[in-house]
């Protein structure tokens, strides 16, 4: 008897995994695009679901940002259904017109409308068809960008109600695990857009494999990986040294005692708290803040975003939200 084709089983074995550890019983959603590692994903859902206790169904999200988007969106709908998902959403996402850049916005609109499906059919988790590659992009641009850590560290298998079971499966693979289903892809003019820094990356990554050598990719990451177990370490250690600080004004010299790995992820939790947007919180804004104790000259308050500010009186800082002069 012949297997499935070694491209579906691949899908297929990754999804497995990821689903062993949802409990049984419950309903989970594929974030379906269309595109081919959505596809793939919805594919290897809608057969091992039922296999592993589970009922699997799909969420589509019409960003409304291309001309056609909807009949997009509902070709993937029929495609989704056609493979045995129920029920099978498509909702419309609200992106904001201005604040951070295009993807982020449309990005924090499809997450909104995920979280509203979830409560409406009571699903317990929303399976995202993110790859190997679109990890290996990310630490490219964490690179490029002179990011630390967190930001190299990619994307987490699992966070919430949120899991990515295709993390170590090439675009390749899902391509290829579509094709061999007979499933038609679509593929978004936005992938080819070099405007988009993503763009720029992915086309970075054959130029790697041929120069650094096959498996680079791969690589990359498994780097992601390594430095989420380190970014994860710090994260904890920080978050329990601001539970000691206490609310209000901190003595600047106790801040100073703590090692400026986890110093800096203080200063980051502070400024959230006061309410800084993590998008729109970067390094420098952290090294300003830092600077009111390593380098205390009497300066003024560090302006951040979302109308906070970082100052110091004294021996003593403060991080907070300031009123708005309207």
């Amino acid at each position: 008897m012949t297997g499935p084709h070694r491209a579906i089983a691949a899908t297929r074995v990754a999804v497995r995994r990821a689903l062993a550890q949802v409990d049984v019983g419950g309903l989970v959603l594929v974030a379906c695009s269309g595109g081919a590692d959505s596809l793939a994903l919805a594919a290897a859902v809608a057969f091992e679901a039922p296999r592993a206790g589970l009922s699997a169904g799909a969420v589509i999200v019409d960003h409304d940002l291309q001309e056609g988007s909807l009949a997009v969106a509902e070709r993937a709908a029929d495609q989704c259904r056609s493979l045995g998902l129920d029920p099978v959403e498509v909702v419309r996402a609200q992106v904001a017109g201005s604040g951070s850049g295009p993807e982020a916005r449309a990005r924090d609109g499809r997450y909104r409308a995920f979280e509203d499906v979830l409560g409406r059919v009571g699903a317990v988790a929303v399976m995202l068809g993110h790859t190997r590659d679109d990890q290996a992009e990310q630490v490219l641009l964490g690179l490029a960008r002179g990011s630390g850590a967190r930001s190299l560290s990619g994307m987490p298998a699992c966070r919430g109600p949120y899991v990515r079971p295709l993390l170590g499966v090439a675009r390749t693979t899902t391509a290829a695990a579509c094709e061999a289903a007979g499933l038609t892809v679509w593929v978004d003019p936005h992938n080819s857009d070099r405007a988009y820094g993503r763009v720029r990356a992915r086309a970075l990554l054959p130029v790697l494999e041929t120069e650094l050598g096959p498996g680079t990719v791969a690589a990359l990451a498994r780097s992601a990986d390594l430095l989420r177990e380190d970014a994860d370490a710090l994260d904890d250690l920080a978050a329990q040294a601001r539970g000691e600080l206490g609310p209000g004004q901190i003595e600047a010299t106790v801040l100073l005692r703590l090692p400026k790995a986890i110093r800096t992820r203080v200063w980051r939790l502070l400024a959230l708290e006061a309410g800084c947007s993590p998008g729109a919180l970067i390094a420098t804004h952290i090294q300003s803040l830092d600077s009111l104790v390593t380098n205390w000259r009497g300066q003024g308050p560090i302006d951040l975003p979302g109308h906070v500010q970082g100052s110091r009186t004294g021996g003593r800082v403060l991080v907070a939200g300031i009123r708005r002069v309207e």
